[in-house]
């Protein structure tokens, strides 16, 4: 199925004219200034921002090879909050620097492509489409939550597949690598 051209145009331009008057217009006070802080936390940087910034700086201060293990001062000393659920990554980061960071990144990837493989690989339809949805579900998670970390997304509480504390978080990221296993074990049954 192909996309005119002309939809396209359409779609940018009612885009374009209805952002700025849904924000002035439909929006309340408190949802405008979410907005305003997810652009630059500093605005309300003992408030809404407070996550966003903290997390920021405990990611920076890792540097390349980060503080050592357990030698994060901003996760030590509580200035960066939840950081055993929401911002483990953040944790990570400060601990491990960049290099850790790409270690991990390194490992998603490989999960990632695993995911994919099987769905290339699956036996049937039905196969095929449940290795795609909990892939791109796995993947979406880690995605928004890294960029939560890291400043490009907006603070949503969504937790970071295998690293986050909390127990229906494993359980679903197991149980899903649990049914790719299945997949990919049942390929050639059908």
């Amino acid at each position: 199925m192909k996309i005119k051209k002309s939809s396209i145009i359409l779609l940018v331009i009612v885009a374009s004219i209805g952002a700025p008057l849904t924000y002035r217009f439909a929006l309340k006070d408190y949802q405008r200034k979410r907005v305003m802080t997810f652009i630059d936390p500093s605005l309300d940087p003992k408030g809404a921002g407070y996550n966003s910034l903290q997390s920021k700086i405990a990611v920076g201060s890792g540097r390349l090879t980060g503080k050592g293990y357990m030698k994060g001062t901003q996760t030590h000393l509580d200035f960066l909050p939840e950081h055993h659920t929401d911002f483990i990554f953040s944790v990570l980061a400060e601990e491990h620097g960049f290099l850790g960071s790409l270690f991990l990144l390194l490992l998603y990837g490989l999960l990632f492509f695993s995911g994919v493989r099987i769905a290339s690989r699956a036996g049937d339809k039905m196969g095929v489409l449940l290795a795609v949805g909990f892939t791109a579900m796995l993947f979406w998670q880690a995605f928004i939550n890294m960029g939560m970390v890291i400043g490009i997304m907006p603070v949503v509480g969504v937790t970071l597949p295998f690293m986050s504390y909390g127990g229906s978080s494993i359980i679903m990221s197991f149980a899903i690598i649990g049914i790719l296993q299945s997949i990919s074990i049942r390929r050639y049954m059908f």
